[in-house]
């Protein structure tokens, strides 16, 4: 039975590490150069390639991380799911519930963050300055 809520908790950190990359390939990129840090993002797309492998499949990079988030999220809320009756693991259950559903809403909201500045900011931004 511990090895089942062992892997309850690492539900919460595949939600956090696959909602993470989102914000690398987008977000942060996006920030820097926005605050005149373009060198500092020339160099880490230079020292990390998998930031620009993440910048140029985008799409498929928020589709797999939506897809992760949605099966993360009926992982933790689907129907008949339960914890055991020993004292001591249903406290652990309760515990690893938790603190996956806290990761699974930071995760939801880092992907938004990622969502909104990869797809959404320069369009907003466009047609406020057109106005």
């Amino acid at each position: 039975m511990a090895e089942k809520n062992n892997k309850i908790r690492h539900w919460g950190w595949l939600i956090l590490l696959s909602s993470s990359t989102t914000l690398v390939c987008c977000v942060i990129p996006i920030i820097l150069v926005s605050l005149g840090m373009g060198a500092v993002v020339a160099s880490l797309y230079g020292s990390l390639p998998f930031l620009t492998f993440l910048g140029l499949h985008k799409i498929w990079t928020f589709i797999i991380t939506a897809g992760i988030l949605v099966l993360s999220a009926w992982v933790l809320f689907r129907p008949g799911r339960s914890c055991p009756t020993d004292p001591e693991l249903a406290q652990a259950c309760a515990s690893a519930n938790k603190w996956n559903k806290r990761l699974l809403w930071i995760s939801c909201a880092f992907w938004g963050i990622g969502f909104f500045a990869a797809y959404l900011l320069l369009p907003l931004t466009q047609f406020l300055e057109s106005k």
